[in-house]
């Protein structure tokens, strides 16, 4: 955000973009237009939503669940609010755990954006709906103010510094942030310093318009934020997805199915790292769950350390970070050691604060474009080609401003295409 800030943030969430695929043959348009309905009943959108969540076979998921479905792990989505009537997410939403004044139409979300990503995080896939990679954690919802709302609603959205504090005192766990801007907003980096200092782990999208000269975003570029990059299911990042040493690891984003919109009537597929950050977060969720008593730092450091790459764990890149994660990598091994409880895996981006190549601190623009090189392995230990040809889809997104002037936005859009190289040291 900008130094003007005043008054209350206002931020942003994705759509998928125009050429996303529709589960269950549904039409879908761009913004807020309609959603053209085939008629079909449910039980044929549900098999067709369940068969487009390819990550959690690519994942072993199924595996994974016999140690870990993230019990006892909460985790806070600060987005366009959730809806917790969903078949998916029934049972799942601690709604009397919003703090009264910061809980304005927290189970109200006018875009679908929020609500995607706790199923993405803790859906139980109730009646074909979709299955969270954490069913069994649960979701603390915040709605912050967005673009799509009128001016009157958008004053009585909690400040998003206060949210970010108020779930620093509480025991949340995990605090999933799937928006960014290029913007700073003064005193959110006190609030998430904060937040990590209280032990929570913190995940945001690193941002969605490297195709275009996109800005390093916040909040993934404040210290203690875990920025996460978005994959396809041959583990190369997305050419739309924003790169900087301030990438810390990526996750699944391209083809991931979502509500096509408020109406919560269908699913559409969508890419973006808006997708890639929730299922990080629940990544987490389940290591966190199969060791309740690690510390934030830990759990961090398992899923750094068994990132899928290929290169050297001193040698992040800045297009992938650590590398795709994998907590089956962690859960599968019972005596997994994660490392001293106060250590801090991102020590050295955290006292450094983001740079160039050349180890200079990035300024306003964006840092030069590195060279493109090989792209990750993914979770099933595939390593990635260099740069090839993708589909290209529009970056669609819903902006949200903080003050008069500043823009927040929750990622969508763009097409994949693999890129690695060193982060500058």
């Amino acid at each position: 955000m900008v130094s003007r800030f005043e008054g209350r943030s206002r931020w942003s969430v994705s759509r998928p973009g125009r050429h996303s695929r529709r589960v269950a043959a549904v039409g879908s348009l761009l913004g807020t237009m309609a959603i053209l309905s085939t008629g079909l009943a449910p039980h044929a959108l549900a098999a067709d939503v369940r068969s487009q969540q390819w990550y959690l076979s690519a994942m072993k998921a199924e595996e994974m669940w016999k140690v870990s479905t993230g019990e006892g792990v909460k985790i806070a989505v600060v987005d366009t609010g959730v809806n917790p009537d969903t078949p998916s997410l029934k049972g799942q939403v601690l709604t009397d755990e919003v703090p009264e004044a910061l809980g304005y139409k927290a189970t109200v979300d006018h875009d679908g954006h929020g609500t995607s990503m706790a199923e993405l995080i803790a859906g139980t896939g109730t009646g074909g709906s979709l299955r969270g990679l954490a069913p069994d954690a649960k979701i603390v919802p915040y709605r912050i103010a967005t673009v799509g709302l009128n001016k009157a609603e958008r004053t009585k959205a909690p400040d998003v510094r206060k949210v970010i504090k108020a779930i620093a005192d509480s025991d949340v766990k995990i605090i999933n942030m799937s928006f960014g801007s290029e913007y700073d907003t003064p005193g959110l980096d006190e609030a998430l310093k904060y937040a990590h200092e209280k032990g929570k782990l913190l995940f945001a999208s690193t941002g969605n318009d490297a195709e275009t000269g996109g800005k390093i975003n916040y909040p993934a570029r404040y210290p203690y934020v875990v920025g996460v990059a978005a994959s396809d299911e041959s583990g190369k990042v997305g050419k739309f997805s924003e790169y900087g040493n301030y990438v810390d690891l990526a996750a699944p984003g391209l083809n991931v199915p979502t509500w096509c919109d408020e109406s919560f009537n269908r699913y559409c597929t969508g890419e973006g790292t808006s997708m890639a950050t929730a299922i990080a977060s629940a990544s987490a969720a389940l290591v966190w769950s199969a060791h309740p008593d690690w510390t934030a730092n830990q759990v961090l450091g398992s899923l750094i350390d068994t990132a899928g790459r290929d290169w050297a764990r001193d040698d992040p890149s800045v297009y992938l970070g650590y590398g795709l994660i994998r907590p089956r990598k962690v859960l599968e091994k019972k005596n997994y050691q994660p490392g001293p409880p106060n250590t801090d895996p991102l020590a050295k981006e955290n006292v450094r604060g983001v740079v160039t190549a050349d180890g200079e601190p990035v300024s306003a623009s964006k840092e030069s474009k590195p060279q493109p090189s090989k792209g990750a392995p993914a979770d099933g230990d595939r390593t990635s080609e260099t740069a090839s040809g993708a589909d290209e889809s529009d970056n669609t997104m819903l902006w949200v401003t903080v003050g008069a002037t500043a823009a927040f936005l929750i990622m969508g859009g763009g097409a994949f295409a693999a890129y690695r190289s060193r982060r500058g040291t």
